[in-house]
């Protein structure tokens, strides 16, 4: 595969990620929760940040798990709120979250594989 679409991927995963999290804050913000409603919903995105920064696949591939949960809620609160702008922001996010993390996901394990392999 090429490159280029690793990156990119690479690229939409961390704008969605940041655009999930900012959204998750200002839904927080907006409902005026108290602090463990933000921990319960910032908690789970932020401690995959470390392994994202340091390229570890295994925290992409959870993020992609956590991600499910987040999309569940977001789907039940599509139905309840459709005209809010702030959940269809973070439906979008967390939809596009899970599939461009799951492709770098599976672009960069070729790409290691590849090199491990001595190929380029």
């Amino acid at each position: 595969m090429n490159i280029r679409w690793r990156v990119n991927a690479a690229r939409v995963t961390w704008f969605c990620y940041w655009a999930l999290l900012l959204q998750q804050a200002l839904d927080a913000s907006a409902h005026r929760a108290p602090w463990f409603i933000w921990a319960l919903k910032l908690l789970p995105l932020l401690m995959f940040l470390p392994g994202m920064l340091r390229d570890n696949l295994r925290s992409y591939i959870w993020l992609c798990f956590v991600c499910l949960g987040y999309f569940l809620i977001l789907v039940q609160r599509i139905f309840a709120q459709p005209d809010s702008l702030l959940v269809i922001v973070g439906l979008t996010a967390v939809v596009v979250l899970f599939i461009a993390a799951m492709l770098y996901v599976r672009w960069r394990a070729r790409e290691l594989r590849a090199l491990s392999r001595g190929w380029r």
